[in-house]
């Protein structure tokens, strides 16, 4: 009876879900079930105890599931499929896939409420996740996943909801091997394909195919298998999306179709004004989630390129305990600790803690860098209706204050330099130290109406005392003269709350999603710095050619002592109402409609002092603003695994300058047009987008000379591109996660001055790129767990500056790894920029290399 059920598995794989119905009963005609074997299957669980003939199979009428609960036994679990009173009895068909039990229920559909499915992480010692979703309009597929082996499931009759009793099984060697052959690969944490954003795409959990956006996720498994070491390198497996070095190398920015980008999320919310993600452990990242286009109408201020938001670990109802060392060249090691569990006896308290600590010496002559995380989550469940999270991190980034290569012009070739030159001082130094607090409450009032509440809180300070590298440069003599020593000290706190209630209902067939919500958002950032610009008291001085380095740079300058002090602060503030409702027409039609009202109070105050001819002035204003932002989007599914989607969407970015006149100038704004299609191919998702973008209203520089320091509203900018990503397990153990894009960003309306002119490409948007990381694990057999990887970067050139000529050349960059994994320990190498090609990244004015050839070796054990 084994064979029976892997015919039936084989047989199902290979047609439509719509067909599934009409083919189970074509299988159990071909098949002839006579009295006989029909009982013989009932009575070894491959066949349910209620099914007699494909003709009652066919005969039921549709029934409801209003509720599904999972009730822990002795033996494993019960699922129970909760039906209205008077309905007809669901009938399950049940079949082995690999370690899944899969149970096909006909004539059946989920209720609204639960309409999106249901899933249980870790319901019962030996089966890893139950999930229950609708496979088509007229079925239900519930499937049952074993950690080792496969589940069997027993219908419990006396009651007219569906019982069933789960049990862990223990397969023979032979089952194994035959259930090896036919697994066809399920979606779940060892693929790189992701079928739902966490509140990235409308604010709730909603399937990507029914998003009308290009909508890309970097799971934890890439992140891993790439050996990433600074979380914005995960953006590189994205297309359109650039990644940004700022003058210190702690931050990171974004570019997203084109445009610059500052802000980045954090479980969906803006803890932080820009370059929110200094230090941030990858260790502590579940995944990184990017939303193509305008994100205005879901979290506010923003530019029209995309949004980042990056998903931390949470807690786990299981214990798990992982302990991690990695270590390569240039003193390059990382140690770290994640473990999390239940902290009572009914898990409703449970916790994850991760702490990890980095030293890098890296490849820049003097450069060293230190990063040290510890991020404690903990999670209480009031009931099965409400629940509260509490998460805290903080991190201590101390590192060499670098400000890379300068473009200095001439026959100084910054690219051409070498790629360890160290323009500063050894004694540079720049440490950072930041805490992040988010609180997040959960609560169903009932199985249509939920609400969410989110706080969250950056808190940094920060200080730089360097010797940097302004100056002039001579370029037959290679002196570089004039470099100012500086001082600062920073400091940016913020802190968001946001709050979104959700409403599931139906008005006659048509079903809904509301979502409506508010964010408030406080900020306030500044800085004092303090420069020396005399040439006496420290090495002013430096040869690019032949660099000598000081003995002993004297003390930093106090405020008091420099001669010239920048005291500068800003506040702002945000307040967003948005309304946004999904809407399903019909099973194969959606309809997403949606709006922003924004208000936005800016008020930046800065004072110089100039200490050498006694000058002091400032200025001190206040900006406000509001916009409105729709996003319209249709989404039409002919079968569940397509989807073709258009798009409409604005954003809202505010203006913090004025006219000559005083006149203040309006918010930028944004607006996308955007087409595509998304496909399922077995377990590999495709995604294929063309967008156009305007961003208008941009303040540029008064071309003016009299009107130095004041802005006109003359500025817009066009964004044009295609974009196609793939990831997904194409075979059992071989994975794949591939992007290209084609893009033209550049400059419609400018100051006509050369810093922002017409027809000019935008800086940091390379007119095209591709990626293609691909990763293959051994199955069976005594080489079963053996794996390599190998990866393919490409970006073509990119403007840097619209104030110099540099432009970041085009590079190829190659990866390979090589990986052993067994049930609770992996040892794993990565050989990244395996062919030692010079690349840079991109960053402002200054020329930043990437690294060269660097080896990274990781083992981990997991108990």
């Amino acid at each position: 009876m084994k064979l029976l059920s892997i015919l039936v598995s084989v047989r199902l794989a290979a047609i439509s879900q719509g067909a599934k119905r009409w083919a189970i009963a074509s299988i159990l005609g071909t098949l002839a079930l006579s009295t006989a074997s029909a009982e013989k299957a009932k009575a070894e669980g491959i066949l349910p105890s209620e099914l007699g003939t494909a003709a009652d199979l066919l005969a039921q009428g549709e029934t409801r599931v209003t509720g599904v609960e999972v009730i822990p036994t002795e033996s494993g679990l019960e699922l129970v499929l909760e039906i209205a009173a008077g309905s007809e009895r669901l009938v399950p068909l049940i079949v082995p896939e690999g370690n899944d039990l899969v149970i096909d229920i006909l004539d059946a559909a989920l209720a609204f409420s639960i309409r999106n499915g249901v899933t249980e992480l870790d319901p019962a010692p030996g089966i890893e996740r139950i999930t229950v979703t609708q496979a088509d309009p007229n079925s239900i597929q519930v499937r049952i996943t074993g950690i080792d082996e496969t589940p069997s499931a027993e219908v419990l009759a006396g009651r007219d909801d569906l019982v069933l009793s789960i049990t862990p099984e223990t397969a023979t060697a032979e089952e194994e091997e035959q259930i090896d052959i036919i697994a066809t690969g399920q979606v779940g944490e060892d693929t790189y394909r992701v079928e739902r954003s966490s509140r990235t795409g409308t604010r709730t959990d909603t399937p990507l195919r029914d998003i009308p956006q290009s909508i890309q996720v970097v799971p934890r498994k890439v992140i891993e298998d790439q050996g990433i070491t600074r979380i914005g390198d995960a953006l590189r497996n994205v297309s359109g999306v650039g990644v940004i070095r700022d003058f210190t190398g702690s931050n990171f920015r974004f570019s997203a179709r084109g445009f610059e980008n500052t802000r980045i999320l954090r479980n969906g919310i803006l803890s932080g004004e820009e370059d929110s993600t200094i230090g941030t452990s990858p260790s502590t990242v579940e995944r990184v989630e990017v939303l193509k286009g305008p994100g205005s109408v879901l979290f506010g201020v923003a530019e029209p390129g995309g949004i980042v938001n990056i998903i931390t670990k949470q807690p786990e109802k299981e214990s798990s305990y992982e302990l991690e060392f990695r270590a390569g060249n240039f003193g390059f090691f990382e140690p770290s600790i994640d473990i999390t569990g239940p902290l009572t006896e009914d898990k409703s308290l449970t916790y994850r803690f991760n702490i990890a600590y980095q030293s890098d010496g890296l490849f820049r002559d003097f450069v060293d860098v230190e990063l040290f995380s510890i991020a404690p989550v903990l999670r209480y469940e009031f009931s099965d209706k409400t629940d509260l999270t509490f998460e805290y991190e903080y991190l201590q980034d101390t590192r060499t204050f670098d400000d890379g290569i300068p473009g200095f012009g001439g026959n100084f070739d910054p690219f051409e330099a070498p790629p360890e030159l160290f323009l500063g001082e050894p004694e540079n130094v720049q440490d950072d130290g930041i805490h992040r607090f988010f609180v997040t409450l959960n609560h169903s009032f009932n199985e249509d109406v939920r609400i969410r509440s989110a706080f969250g809180a950056e808190i940094e300070n920060a200080t730089t005392a360097a010797i940097r590298t302004f100056g002039t440069l001579d370029p037959v003599t290679g002196d570089l003269t004039g470099r100012l020593a500086q001082n600062t000290n920073l400091f940016s706190n913020n802190f968001s709350f946001q709050t979104d209630l959700i409403a599931e209902f139906e008005t006659g067939s048509v079903e809904h999603e509301l979502v409506a919500g508010f964010d408030l958002t406080f900020a306030n950032f500044g800085f004092v710095g303090a420069n020396l610009l005399g040439t006496a008291g420290f090495p002013s001085t430096i040869n690019v050619f032949d660099p000598v380095y000081d003995d002993g740079v004297p003390p930093f300058p106090d405020p008091e002592d420099a001669d010239v002090v920048l005291d500068f602060d800003t506040e702002e503030d945000f307040v967003g109402f948005f309304l946004q409702d999904l809407i399903t027409l019909t099973p194969e039609l959606k309809l997403l409609v949606g709006g922003r009202f924004d208000f936005a109070f800016n008020k930046p105050n800065t004072f110089f002092v100039v200490n050498t001819t006694g000058f002091e002035g400032g200025t001190q204003t206040q900006f406000d603003s509001e916009a409105f932002s729709p996003r319209v989007g249709v989404v039409y599914q002919p079968v569940e695994p397509l989807s073709f989607y258009a798009s409409y969407t604005r954003s809202f970015l505010p203006n913090s300058t004025a006219t000559i006149n005083g006149d203040l100038i309006e918010p930028e704004r944004g607006r996308q047009f955007e087409v595509g299609v998304r496909g399922e191919i077995g377990d590999v998702s495709v995604t294929l987008a063309a967008y156009d973008i305007t961003k208008s209203n941009i303040a540029v520089g008064d071309p003016d000379p009299v009107n130095m320091g004041f802005s006109l509203p003359i500025g817009e900018a066009t964004s044009r591109g295609v974009e196609l990503d793939i990831a997904g397990e194409i075979l059992d153990g071989w994975n794949v996660i591939a992007s290209g894009f084609v893009n033209n960003a550049f400059v419609v309306e400018g100051d006509g001055a050369g810093s922002f002119a017409p027809g000019e490409t935008l800086t940091f948007a390379p007119t095209n790129g591709a990626s293609l990381f691909t990763t293959y694990e051994i199955q069976q057999g005594s080489l079963k767990g053996l794996g390599f990887g190998a990866g393919v970067f490409y970006t073509a050139e990119a403007n840097l500056s619209f104030f110099n000529d540099l432009v970041n050349p085009s590079f190829v960059r190659v990866d390979g790894s090589l990986f052993y994994r067994q049930e609770n320990w992996e040892a794993q190498i990565n050989f990244q920029n395996l062919f030692d090609e010079d690349n840079f990244e991109l960053s402002d004015n200054n020329v930043f290399p990437a690294p060269p050839f660097t080896v990274i070796g990781t083992l981990s054990l997991k108990f």
